[in-house]
């Protein structure tokens, strides 16, 4: 971990970890064709694409900056992501944030009044730990917490 590159800030007498925006998700009904789109949006190929069995997602993740696109297809009709698209259709389906310590920012927003959707952070796509905010609680935009899962 760079700790040399963690921006704290103190509000309300909180450490509050948030570092940048991590990536944003999209839902896409094929990820086969998503990636055509943002690989000539972007002029690149994505660089990482993963099976989250748990979430019942096929995932792609595109660089743009210091931030990543991550394109979500549900691998299965009872997914969050199939649910999400029946509904609302292909388009932004989360925001997420890069923290360098998820269970105190868990802690943090719980007492700040935020819903979290998981107990416990789980490991997620890319070698992150997550956990996320309820939309009820953000005006409307389901968050992401994540944090890089450190390789000993």
């Amino acid at each position: 971990m760079k700790f040399n590159a963690i921006k704290f800030v103190f509000l309300s007498n909180q450490l509050i970890n948030m570092e940048k925006i991590e990536h944003i998700g999209i839902a896409v009904k094929s990820i086969v064709e998503a990636n055509k789109i943002y690989e000539a949006l972007l002029g690149s190929a994505p660089y990482k694409s993963e099976k989250v069995e748990s979430e019942g997602v096929e995932t792609s993740f595109f660089r743009c900056g210091e931030s990543k696109i991550e394109l979500l297809e549900a691998s299965n009709p009872e997914s969050p992501i199939a649910k999400f698209i029946e509904k609302n259709g292909e388009g932004i389906h989360h925001i997420a944030f890069a923290v360098s310590d998820i269970l105190s920012e868990m802690e943090r927003l719980k007492n700040e009044g935020f819903i979290l959707l998981n107990e416990e952070p789980k490991k997620g796509a890319d070698n992150k730990l997550v956990a996320f905010l309820h939309p009820k609680s953000a005006n409307g935009v389901l968050v992401e917490l994540c944090q890089e899962i450190e390789n000993n």
